[in-house]
């Protein structure tokens, strides 16, 4: 059912007076903010009517109304005012941003601890780079029982394993499994590292002691370490300044979900969002069952060296998403224009608001 006019700018006063107070909402409220202009009877059966469609609800019989996750979703999509940073704002993220880079040596960890200092939410910084691979392998011979396989990874790291037989092996094995190696397991994925690959190996080096499947599991996992983004958690203990986290059961579950390092998005889409959005998923629209009463506020940025990172903050429901957004989406701005070499963006600019719906997944 489309809402009227009226009714939108009901609960969007609803909204606004419960973000600003943490308490159910009454008629009598709306009626004196005289922004509206109705009579309190009318109020009242406009807000009956939107507790019937689902936007509002009513924890008690003679208590005013809460929104509900599909009045908050109405509200961030169409209700709510995009908020621009004030000219004071701008530059004390932008003064901060600086002394973090400058002191902290950009790390990702800064960058989450920066989010939650500015939204006074816990905040999760992840980074990863476009897949890595393997640049080269170097296969170094010790003596009969004993070789050093070393990975020389394309994001410019090394990884390298000591390796003891219990059985002679020749130099010229090693040295034929380094240049089959180099040949075919170069530049490729995790997933391209089929047995079929491993196997054909194995029969072109001639390798009966099982070498191959040594190399190759140590290809595996570190390849797989290497691509698992790193998430940073901080500011959790900011959960118990809100008044929907003052039980303890409940905000100990949601800090040991975030301190654990658990995704405020599934692990599949973390990298997914472009550098000029901002995704807002609320309540039940998480896919974490801790994350069911909360709100997450997303945005991405461009690290350079085709690197990706996202910035997010969990809070409750009754957050204010448009102040979140605002600050979140400048300070991607801000990351992207110092370690991605992007153009600033005009004054009091904001990313693209993206709407997640539990229908997309």
């Amino acid at each position: 059912m489309e809402l009227s006019e009226r009714k939108k700018r009901i609960l969007a006063a609803v909204v606004d007076e419960y973000i600003r107070t943490a308490e159910p909402v009454g008629s009598k409220a709306i009626a004196a903010s005289g922004s509206l202009h109705c009579s309190s009877a009318t109020i009242r059966n406009e807000l009956a009517e939107l507790v019937a469609l689902g936007y509002l609800e009513q924890p008690h019989t003679s208590a005013g109304r809460v929104p509900t996750p599909l009045g908050y979703r109405m509200y961030v999509n169409e209700l709510m005012e995009k908020q621009k940073l004030s000219l004071e704002e701008t530059e004390e993220i932008n003064r901060r941003l600086n002394q973090k880079l400058q002191e902290l040596d950009d790390t990702i960890s800064d960058v989450g601890r920066l989010a939650s200092q500015l939204t006074d939410y816990p905040a999760l910084a992840i980074t990863a780079q476009s897949a890595v691979t393997v640049r080269r392998f170097d296969l170094i011979y010790v003596d009969a029982n004993t070789f050093i396989i070393v990975l020389t990874l394309s994001n410019a790291s090394a990884r390298s394993k000591y390796v003891h037989l219990p059985v002679s092996v020749d130099q010229e094995l090693v040295q034929r499994l380094s240049s089959l190696f180099n040949a075919s397991f170069t530049n490729i994925t995790e997933e391209a590292v089929t047995p079929v690959l491993i196997h054909t190996t194995e029969r072109a080096a001639d390798d009966r002691l099982g070498l191959t499947a040594v190399i190759s599991s140590f290809l595996i996992t570190e390849l797989h370490e290497a691509n698992t983004p790193t998430a940073f958690v901080t500011g959790e203990n900011r959960l118990l300044s809100q008044p929907e986290f003052r039980d303890p059961d409940k905000a100990h579950k949601l800090m040991s979900y975030l301190s654990g390092g658990g995704y405020i998005l599934p692990p599949s889409e973390s990298m997914g969002a472009g550098t000029d959005e901002v995704r807002v998923l609320i309540g039940p629209e998480n896919v974490a069952e801790e994350l069911k009463d909360s709100s997450v506020v997303i945005a991405s940025y461009d690290a350079g060296d085709n690197t990706r990172g996202l910035i997010g903050v969990v809070g409750p429901t009754r957050m204010d998403y448009s102040a979140v957004a605002a600050k979140l989406s400048f300070l991607a701005a801000g990351l992207s224009r110092r370690l991605g070499g992007g153009e600033a963006p005009p004054e009091g600019m904001h990313n693209k608001l993206i709407i997640k719906n539990p229908r997309d997944n």
